[in-house]
């Protein structure tokens, strides 16, 4: 089970500056006009070593003042079906707003952990003004600031108390997902794998669509597929999908353990399928790029060549993914696609032994060293591979802090170049010793 949270409310709350905050980055972008909120609204935080996904449901309202409500309503009942602990953001300068009234009517009704966050509590004369909030009837409200971080440590504290535990691997079997953008071919995907047709239809609305585990065992392979479809009904076609589709993406590739990203040939590799990558990256999951459609594209010898490297360009500095050309319609190398999956799979939970790791490494960081610092130089004394899900290795040295990011990448090359990690992110730390 995927932990979620949203951070739900009307627009110009603050719900960007405590996203940036939650997830330490400036990506959203933040300014004091209402409805700025266009890019990259999901990413990844931590809390007490508890890792979930925050999710500002700001950006993915379209900005024309009549769509407006209706969006930020939507995305509320989208919010309170997918996440797992919903934030509800409310500003204590302008006190509670009829839109703010009627978010709080929705929440009232849905069964997930509402945390009512008064935002903009500056001092303590306001503490007092944030009280009002309570008259929504949704329980505890924490004050905080979301400019200067004041009061967030407390609501985390909360916030991650209201998350289910992660269950234990399902058998042991390898759980891959394929996630990309709508129409690209992932259930046609899963249908031709399964050799039958699976489309999953809930004809009554609202009924919860948590991810779909299919078990398959043919052809000698065995492995958990997680399927996101369980699309809804066609009615609510002024649904706000992107929002809904990048939901159902985050749960799916939280769940898995490898992710194979789906992308179409005819159009590349686009923004949002880069920012799944990332996400997928930073949840340290195995990644397999399948590009679809394969079949449609006027080709020569260099066309999949100059592709791939178009491709790896886009993912700068994390390339080393198997990238699969398949074609679902006339099933082109689909099974390729699940065979270099259950490869990457092996390279994610691999172990080097400990004396194997030093003998390949040291005399390459003898003969490369540490860039000396102030007249410092940097001795590495042994390397020794993590215990984790996913590969980590740990360089113990005297003065871990001079080493800097480019020889970071540079030990993680030659680890690549010996042992097979492909399709796999790594983790490289340097510590004291």
């Amino acid at each position: 089970m995927a932990n979620i949270i949203a951070i739900v409310g009307r627009p110009n709350v603050g719900k960007s500056t405590l996203f940036n905050r939650l997830t330490e980055s400036r990506k959203a972008i933040v300014d004091d006009f209402s409805g700025v909120t266009r890019d990259r609204h999901y990413g990844v935080a931590e809390w007490t070593d508890k890792q979930f996904t925050v999710i500002d449901t700001g950006g993915y309202v379209a900005n024309s003042e009549d769509v407006f409500e209706a969006a930020i309503r939507e995305q509320v009942v989208i919010a309170i079906e997918e996440a797992s602990v919903i934030l509800f953001m409310v500003d204590v300068i302008t006190g509670i707003t009829d839109l703010d009234d009627e978010i709080a009517q929705l929440l009232r009704r849905s069964k997930k952990p509402v945390f009512i966050v008064v935002n903009k509590v500056d001092n303590t004369s306001l503490e007092n003004d944030a009280a009002v909030f309570y008259g929504f009837g949704l329980g505890e409200i924490y004050s905080i600031s979301s400019m200067t971080g004041s009061g967030t440590g407390d609501l985390l504290d909360e916030v991650i108390s209201h998350f289910e535990d992660v269950p234990l691997e399902e058998n042991g079997l390898p759980k891959l997902t394929i996630v990309g953008r709508p129409n690209v071919g992932k259930s046609s995907l899963i249908n031709a794998l399964m050799g039958q047709e699976r489309n999953i239809v809930t004809p009554i609305a609202g009924t919860t669509r948590d991810s779909i585990h299919i078990h398959y065992n043919q052809f000698g392979h065995e492995f958990m597929f997680i399927d996101t479809a369980g699309l809804r009904k066609k009615t609510k076609v002024k649904e706000n999908i992107e929002f809904y589709s990048v939901m159902r993406t985050i749960k799916a590739l939280e769940e898995a353990d490898v992710v194979i990203l789906m992308i179409d040939a005819m159009e590349g590799l686009e923004a949002q399928d880069v920012n799944i990558f990332h996400l997928a990256e930073k949840n340290k999951k195995g990644i397999v790029i399948l590009v679809n459609k394969w079949d449609l594209v006027e080709k020569d010898n260099k066309t999949m060549k100059a592709f791939e490297e178009q491709i790896r360009q886009k993912l700068q500095p994390f390339t080393d993914v198997p990238i699969v050309f398949t074609s679902v319609l006339n099933k082109q190398r689909i099974f390729k696609a699940v065979e270099t999956a259950l490869e990457v799979f092996k390279n994610r939970g691999k172990k080097v032994p400990t004396s194997k790791l030093n003998d390949v490494m040291l005399p390459i960081i003898e003969k490369y060293p540490p860039p000396a610092l102030k007249g410092k130089y940097i001795k590495v004394k042994y390397v020794t591979q993590i215990n984790a899900s996913s590969p980590m290795f740990a360089f113990f040295c005297n003065l871990p802090q001079y080493i800097k990011e480019p020889y970071k990448r540079f030990i993680e090359n030659k680890l690549r170049e010996n042992f097979d990690f492909n399709g796999v992110p790594i983790q490289i730390y340097f510590r004291q010793k």
